[in-house]
């Protein structure tokens, strides 16, 4: 039984729902690109929303963070990790999760309370010492000279105000060497495997405390670093979770791990973050903007450090590793077997994409870096415009030969770039798709009377996941379980139009947040986005919060025609629509 099966059946034990990892890219929440905790999927209920399996959960949540990209290849840095949490939502406090936690340790992982030390929360200003975990800590046998008091590192807020609460962090002596007798956090030996956060207080915006009259429970542990500390590595590398892909990147190429650790962990990482994103439901695909950025950055990194290994890139090398990782995965997370011919199609495009040009952006990058010491803006934006390489790219190249890279001049001839493809339009507000041509502002606008059509033909339950416009067509996949018939294909055609002959005006304003929830504006986890927000209303048929731009009237769209009807990924449906002059 591996680690994440030994901690859902002991929290069980404990009386908590399982609940399922939800997907890597969150659903409707567009400050962040991806879940990069366990506890982001949550929040709705630490806010006090009833979470339908009840007050006592737990969970294994797929995170992704990019935030530390290039620290990938030491030996603890991963872009895509998994996060074991239980949570009590107005349920038990500090006793039971202080005791569960050290019980889960002690007594299933086998841990010697002799390798465990903890932090708690000092106190400062009108929030006081957390005595009561101090105290719990002492009756558990973690003795005094091993319990630190600490403030910054030992307080959580989501923001400037609202829930908050101490939490205790413990740590495991990761070393061979003897275990200080006093604990100290500064201590790199010391390694922290899990945090309890306990949301006891409300801050105020005046910075005044009350307590809260719900108190929740939010904790998390890192399967990747607890997995190499049971185990007894320093590299996590070497844990059972990556010694197999390891294996296979060394069979692959012919070489031994031994000396060329950083290109095969960089190969492992970004290839198993790749899979997961691109198997999530929300259907992402390499592109230039967002996740489909990052998507594509992780491919292309993988590549060239598979090149660097001497690995014939025109092989299935990448197709044989990302099998081996579903295969590892598939138990835990079912849209790996579901979207396998995905995953494999999305890598194997776009090395073939990258392929295409890689070697003569090599050569290119090879002849700059001859005859220049530092690589100017110009030849930087040269290599990101006709060899596909991303800024990062070329940075990363370059600092392995010493150089450096003129990364504003980059961004001048990138914006400057962006200014002479962009069309001025007519009619559209000002916002956060600014430089869309006219027929793609239309297009933008389109997508949210589709939406709205959607959800009277399909269903309420219909959400939005995701679009890509150019001036020739609009795609837009939203979630649904179904192949639509050619009836239900015709009748959101048919309101479209409908409303399009309506001649409904668009309007626009900023509001707070809360009102903007309670005008009935589409969206999820509300409490991520700013405290004012834009909200976009077509008459009484679509409302949604949204960065513009669009039309000033839906009389201007012409006439929309649905073109296709297919399968994006399990659980969600793409369509793709034109607009056509009348």
């Amino acid at each position: 039984m591996n680690l994440k099966e030994q901690y859902i059946n002991f929290f069980v034990s404990k009386g908590h729902k399982q609940i399922p990892s939800a997907p890597v890219v969150p659903e409707n929440d567009p400050s962040v690109l991806f879940n990069t905790a366990g506890m982001q999927p949550l929040i709705p209920y630490l806010m006090g929303q009833a979470h339908p399996y009840g007050t006592r959960l737990c969970d294994y949540q797929k995170c992704v963070r990019t935030n530390d990209l290039d620290s990938v290849g030491d030996t603890t840095h991963h872009t895509f990790f998994e996060m074991l949490g239980n949570w009590s939502l107005g349920d038990y406090f500090k006793k039971e999760s202080i005791t569960w936690s050290f019980e889960f340790l002690t007594e299933v992982l086998h841990i010697p309370v002799d390798k465990l030390a903890v932090t708690v929360y000092k106190g400062e200003g009108n929030i006081p010492f957390d005595e009561e975990s101090y105290e719990l800590w002492k009756s558990l046998g973690i003795p005094e000279s091993r319990i630190a008091k600490t403030c910054e590192d030992n307080f959580w807020i989501a923001g400037s105000s609202g829930p908050c609460g101490p939490d205790t962090e413990i740590f495991y002596f990761r070393s061979n060497e003897e275990v200080p007798e006093i604990f100290d956090p500064e201590d790199n030996r010391w390694v922290e495997i899990w945090n309890n956060v306990f949301m006891q207080y409300y801050k105020d915006s005046d910075g005044s405390i009350t307590d809260l009259p719900k108190k929740n429970v939010d904790t998390g542990m890192g399967v990747e670093r607890t997995t190499a500390i049971l185990e007894g590595v320093n590299d996590n590398y070497a844990s059972s979770i990556w010694k197999d892909v390891i294996s296979l990147i060394a069979e692959i190429s012919g070489l031994p791990y031994e000396g060329n650790e950083k290109s095969m962990r960089i190969i492992a990482d970004h290839l198993r973050t790749a899979v997961f994103i691109s198997a999530d439901p929300s259907g992402i695909k390499p592109s230039n903007t967002d996740q489909g950025y990052i998507l594509r950055r992780l491919i292309r990194r993988a590549i060239r450090h598979a090149k660097r290994l001497n690995i014939d890139i025109n092989s299935d090398w990448e197709s044989r590793i990302a099998k081996l990782i579903l295969d590892k995965y598939k138990k835990y997370y079912h849209e790996l077997e579901e979207n396998e011919t995905i995953v494999l199609e999305v890598l194997k495009n776009e090395k073939e994409k990258f392929n295409r040009t890689l070697e003569k952006g090599l050569r290119e990058f090879e002849k700059v870096t001859k005859t220049h010491e530092n690589i100017s803006g110009e030849n930087a934006f040269h290599l990101y415009d006709t060899y596909g390489f991303p800024i990062e790219l070329t940075i990363e190249l370059a600092s392995e030969l010493g150089l450096s890279v003129d990364e504003v001049g980059f961004q001048e001839k990138f914006k400057t770039h962006q200014e002479l493809s962009r069309t001025a339009s007519e009619g559209k507000f000002k916002g956060g798709l600014a430089g869309n041509s006219e027929i793609e502002t239309k297009y933008h606008t389109a997508t949210h009377l589709l939406n709205a059509a959607l959800k009277r033909v399909v269903g309420p339950d219909v959400h939005q996941k995701g679009s890509n416009i150019t001036d020739e067509r609009m795609r837009f996949d939203f979630s649904c379980d179904h192949k639509l018939s050619e009836e239900e294909k015709k009748q959101a055609e048919d309101l479209v139009n409908e409303w399009i002959k309506e001649e409904i005006p668009v309007s626009v304003e900023e509001m707070p947040k809360e009102q903007a929830i309670k005008s009935g504006a589409e969206c999820m986890f509300i409490e991520k986005y700013p405290d004012i927000v834009t909200v976009y209303s077509i008459g009484d048929v679509s409302k949604e919060l949204c960065g513009g731009p669009h039309v000033s009237n839906t009389k201007v769209l012409g006439k929309f025609k649905i073109v296709k009807e297919e399968a994006s990924s399990a659980g969600v449906r793409r369509i793709k629509a034109i607009l056509e002059n009348e």
